[in-house]
């Protein structure tokens, strides 16, 4: 008999008193983490609390510098890796995917249990397909991974963990990049997954997901494990536990009087954006919903002049030419989709990334004014809770939600700013961030700024807009005025989905 199977009681997974730290940044101080078999486990906290860490230490990935790990059975920390991870039945599918774009899903299973010289990928595809019609999570297996819409990415790297013979799957943040009705299908393909015995670990920033499929939860502060809760613990309770205080909510301003506009689209074309229209007054938040890929990044990109569209934009009254410099100098503000990609300069420091595209205004002389730039940082990250708050540290060291926070400050706190883009400005967000960047934006929104929401979190949505347009096909299909009706969410989901046409 084999370890694991020697002690078939014990917890599918436990990791006791880990410590890790990179240099001089504490990650995990003394955590602990007790998985039941069958079950499923949910891992919360504040963005740098340490959960991503946890798992990769459980996983192999990382090596824990104190403390121990057992999957079924006690490992040695010293011979753990990924390989040993999976030989005990033990599955990671990691926040920001580590699938081959350009191979293809079958193609990528091969690589991942495959054996011996020739590599098959007909047994993969047949597995793959016969596991994904089961769990209501269908893939092509032949389709290019670069190719896949985000959701259906995230589906093929389930179904490989599975497939590769995962027993215990670990889903870090599967939901932050998946719509309404993809977020759906996934909580009920987990409980599948538990009524056929196997064991689940969800990190997530989002309680109602905790709330409607976890039997236990363990929330991270600080690197350390603070609480243990059942499944159907107050939501409050678990957040308090989070945060170690209330979190106090935003809402959408109140609705601003008529005005002329201060963003204003007419008949704007971008594939696949097709004769878009839109207008958004001084002082209101408008809300944009969509199933992913149905022309939101364009939207952004033509708005922002980051790509060359038809029609006509203007700022202010005026209709502005179609450069990032002309945007910006008539009062734009950009929060991109993605802040590692668009939004920040990861090997630079903190303080050089509060200063992108600022430094006319901070540092107007011939020469750099380091003093100056320093003294800006250190006040933004004391007034957004930057942490750590060490302006000379590089972006790439923070947690997303703190680089993200970085991303907002610099952009809200521009002068001169007259309208914000806010594209997903709280995805992958933990719950005190996020309330924190909806206040914000509801504080700009109030100080007469206009501001175009683009999420695929219909709460964020219907808690902070004063109305909601659904892209769908690249145009507008309609708009949801009274986000306070009991059927607001149903007609917007309708609008994203085309039911309603």
């Amino acid at each position: 008999m084999t370890a694991v199977e020697q002690v078939a009681d014990a917890p599918a997974l436990a990791v006791t008193s880990a410590y890790k730290a990179y240099g001089a940044c504490v990650s995990l101080a003394g955590a602990t983490l007790t998985v039941a078999r069958g079950t499923i486990h949910a891992v919360v906290g504040e963005n740098g609390a340490g959960k991503s860490t946890l798992l990769r230490i459980a996983y192999g990935l990382d090596r824990v510098d104190q403390g121990r790990v057992a999957i079924g059975g006690a490992i040695d920390p010293a011979r753990h890796s990924p390989r040993l991870a999976r030989a005990r039945g033990f599955g990671l599918v990691q926040q920001h995917g580590a699938l081959v774009p350009s191979l293809t899903v079958a193609e990528n299973a091969a690589l991942l249990f495959g054996h011996g010289a020739l590599v098959d990928v007909a047994g993969p595809a047949a597995a793959l397909t016969a596991r994904g019609q089961a769990l209501g999570l269908d893939v092509d297996p032949h389709a290019r991974v670069a190719d896949l819409p985000v959701g259906v990415a995230q589906r093929a790297e389930i179904l490989i963990a599975l497939c590769a013979g995962a027993t215990i799957l670990a889903l870090d943040e599967p939901t932050a990049l998946l719509t309404p009705a993809e977020i759906d299908a996934l909580l009920a393909a987990l409980r599948r997954l538990r009524a056929a015995g196997q064991t689940v670990i969800l990190v997530t920033h989002k309680l109602d997901e905790v709330r409607a499929v976890a039997d236990a939860i363990t929330v991270l502060r600080a690197g350390r494990t603070v609480a243990t809760f059942a499944g159907d613990a107050p939501t409050a309770d678990v957040a308090r536990a989070m945060v170690g205080s209330e979190i106090v909510a935003a809402s959408a301003p109140p609705r601003p009087d008529a005005a002329a506009p201060v963003l204003a689209l007419r008949d704007v074309t971008l594939a696949p954006l097709r004769d878009v229209s839109l207008a958004v007054a001084p002082g209101e938040i408008v809300g944009i919903a969509g199933v992913e890929g149905n022309g939101q990044r364009e939207l952004v990109q033509a708005i922002a002049g980051l790509a060359r569209a038809t029609g006509a934009i203007s700022i202010g009254g005026a209709e502005v030419r179609a450069t990032v410099a002309a945007r910006r100098a008539a009062g734009l503000a950009l929060i991109p989709e993605d802040r590692q990609l668009d939004g920040l300069v990861l090997a630079a420091t903190v303080a050089d990334n509060l200063a992108l595209g600022r430094l006319a205004e901070l540092s107007p002389g011939l020469r750099l004014d380091r003093a100056r730039l320093d003294a800006h940082a250190r006040a933004l990250c004391a007034d957004w809770d930057v942490r750590p708050p060490d302006i000379d540290g590089v972006a790439a060291s923070l947690s997303g939600g703190n680089q993200q926070k970085l991303v907002v400050a610099r952009e809200l706190t521009r002068p001169g700013v007259r309208v914000v883009i806010a594209a997903q400005p709280t995805r992958g967000v933990d719950l005190a961030a996020s309330a924190l960047i909806h206040r914000r934006l509801a504080a700009v929104a109030a100080s007469g700024v206009g501001v175009l929401l683009i999420s695929a979190d219909l709460d964020e949505l219907l808690g902070l807009a004063h109305r909601v347009l659904v892209l769908y096909r690249g145009r507008i299909a309609g708009a949801v005025d009274d986000l306070q009706a009991p059927d607001a969410r149903a007609r917007i989901g309708a609008l994203m989905t085309g039911a309603a046409a």
